[in-house]
């Protein structure tokens, strides 16, 4: 009976001590990755002041969709490859999706579209063009998220109008919804930017955005710009922000995609090896002592 004991004991402490291993160094490594089935739409909601061609600002609502899917095909195991289609429209007559350049109301505020890869793990720009089309514009720094595990210091944030990665400082902890996120902020003034096509002006802006750090998604993000003519007029105010339901299903989201990787990264390499080592070693003593007496017993 002994001999059995720590036969199955020594055979389950090794099973325990093999999958915590696995989900260490195997397992975990694969899961922090962007997914390549991403297809999101993000909705965000705000102000908008034009000029009204009198020197003035006319204010208007708008809302903001941003809807990014991942092109499988042209991904592989270490890049993700993205399209991006956008827009900014005035918040008239209930919509729920972007408007077309002739809509009979002239809701459409602006409206871009946007290829670009990131790496799977660090969410940093990629540029190499076995993954995107010649048109596609080179970016750097993080572009849609930020890295799993992500850190309370200054990360490199790619901004559209500025062309180029900004500083993205951390700037302090909050909770959303019970979820604890990193709160990052940037800050520019004076930017060089065109106003529309050939027609300069300048930025001056701040964003914040709440990232929560064991799988740095972007749980919400309020935007502030003062878009200004070349005189330092204001052609462009705007103020946009994640609504309350985007923020809301972000949470959510989040909160099961972090129940998904401290189980895998931490429960169960924690309790596999909690479990296997004294399994495996009191089944091993059971076994020398099983195998010690049947060595002394007479024939």
């Amino acid at each position: 009976m002994q001999r059995i004991i720590g036969s199955v004991l020594a055979l389950l402490g090794a099973f325990l001590i093999t999958v915590a291993v696995l989900a260490q160094f195997y397992a975990a490594p694969r899961l922090e990755k962007t997914p390549l089935d991403v297809d999101s739409t993000t909705l965000l909601s705000g102000t908008v002041q034009l000029s009204d061609g009198s020197g003035g600002l006319e204010e208007s609502p708008v809302k903001a969709f941003s809807i990014t899917k991942a092109d499988s095909e042209r991904s592989d195991d270490d890049v993700v490859v993205f399209a991006n289609s956008s827009c900014l429209v005035k918040d008239e007559g209930g919509l729920d999706e972007c408007v077309s350049a002739d809509d009979p109301q002239d809701r459409l505020v602006s409206a871009s579209t946007d290829d670009f890869a990131t790496d799977r793990s660090t969410a940093l720009a990629v540029n190499d063009p076995k993954y995107l089309p010649p048109s596609a514009e080179e970016k750097s720094g993080l572009v849609n998220k930020w890295p799993f595990g992500a850190e309370k210091k200054t990360y490199p944030y790619w901004d559209s109008l500025a062309g180029e990665a900004l500083d993205a400082e951390y700037d302090r902890t909050e909770s959303i919804d019970g979820l604890e996120v990193y709160v990052y902020r940037v800050v520019q003034s004076g930017t060089p930017i065109e106003l529309s096509a050939g027609v300069p002006g300048s930025l001056d802006a701040e964003k914040e955005l709440f990232i929560e750090p064991v799988t740095g998604s972007i749980i919400h993000q309020v935007d502030h710009q003062d878009r200004l003519d070349s005189d330092g007029n204001p052609a462009i105010v705007l103020d946009l922000a994640f609504t309350d339901e985007q923020v809301a299903a972000n949470v959510e989201d989040s909160e099961s995609n972090v129940s998904s990787l401290n189980l895998v990264t931490g429960t169960v390499p924690v309790v596999g090896l909690a479990v296997g080592i004294p399994a495996l070693l009191i089944g091993l003593g059971l076994l020398v002592v099983a195998h010690r007496r049947r060595s002394v017993s007479p024939d």
